[in-house]
């Protein structure tokens, strides 16, 4: 479909792309959702912004409502945004919007949830063990038995957020605090020596594989989203049969939480060649230099290009799950 086809006819109707949200990541995702936005209207689309501020759900469906949208683009970056509860909200009141159901959100949000599902269909994971607060008391000392580095990170937050590599146990406690003051539920997690990849998937199908080369120790908040700190090989240098593992662990994590339209699963490449699976993003970032358009790119797919993308793969669900 070309872009005067989409200028003629209007086919996408109104197309409202909620961004901001109540979490942690709200700055990153008002960026995002700017970026689609503006993508979208130098196209001609009749296209909309909602800042979402609130998780109050009676309060989201009169902001929504009152745009009149045809079709939702979510750009809600972590809470509210990735664990199913817009998706909930958005179900409820029967609008179309991209990206993955309430069930898979939820599940790839949540690494303890997500992670036993890896394992139980063999996909490789870091050791791990999951601690809940109300089980934790911060004068006690947690017990290590992973050994060291380790990787401490609350279950659902997203950008790094919380996160710290420890080389010993010196700064365990302060870890586990750090992580806890961000969530409820916490993943104490080995380290796997290796090379840190991405791979987006769009329509069910793997894209170039990225592979992140951070000037920090990880690729944390700072590297993540400060310029210049983070230098990205795209596709990775691999060879073809391990390039081809990498993407078809990917597909199966996606598929396996029940995905749909795109997502982002982070992986360590092991010393060994074998990719670790460390979370699946089912909103990862929408700004012009983000992975997923990075990759995309890469395949041929322009940034507009993939936006369009999603919001037809939007309808089509939609239609789909009129005619069940």
């Amino acid at each position: 479909m070309g872009i005067d086809k989409v200028k003629s006819t209007g086919k996408f109707g109104r197309v409202a792309i909620l961004m901001g949200g109540p979490s942690t990541e709200r700055e990153i995702s008002l960026k995002s959702g700017r970026a689609v936005y503006e993508s979208l209207k130098n196209l001609g689309l009749d296209a909309v912004v909602i800042d979402i501020t609130t998780d109050n759900p009676d309060e989201n469906i009169r902001l929504i409502k009152a745009q009149k949208p045809d079709c939702i683009f979510i750009a809600l970056h972590g809470r509210f945004g990735e664990d199913g509860q817009i998706q909930e909200i958005l179900d409820k009141i029967d609008i179309p919007y991209t990206g993955s159901g309430r069930l898979a959100s939820h599940l790839a949000m949540d690494k303890a949830a997500s992670m036993p599902i890896f394992e139980i269909h063999d996909l490789d994971v870091p050791r791990y063990k999951v601690m809940e607060d109300i089980y934790y008391n911060p004068g006690w000392k947690v017990y290590n038995s992973l050994g060291f580095p380790l990787v401490i990170k609350p279950a659902a937050h997203g950008s790094s957020i919380g996160l710290s590599i420890i080389d010993s146990a010196q700064g365990l406690d302060q870890a586990v605090a750090l992580a806890f003051s961000f969530d409820s539920k916490i993943i104490i997690q080995e380290y796997i020596r290796g090379r840190e990849i991405t791979v987006g998937i769009l329509d069910e199908r793997p894209l170039p594989i990225i592979e992140i080369m951070p000037k920090n120790k990880f690729f944390d908040y700072e590297a993540k989203y400060q310029a210049g700190m983070t230098d990205y090989v795209v596709p990775a240098q691999l060879n073809e049969a391990v390039a081809k593992k990498v993407q078809g662990a990917a597909l199966s994590a996606h598929k396996l939480l029940g995905c749909f339209g795109c997502s982002r699963v982070d992986m360590i490449l092991g010393l060994d060649n074998r990719p670790f699976i460390l979370e699946v993003n089912t909103i990862p970032g929408f700004t012009q230099t983000s992975l997923l358009p990075k990759s995309a790119k890469v395949a041929g797919i322009d940034f507009t290009q993939l936006c369009l993308k999603l919001i037809e793969l939007a309808y089509e669900k939609a239609k789909n799950k009129s005619c069940v």
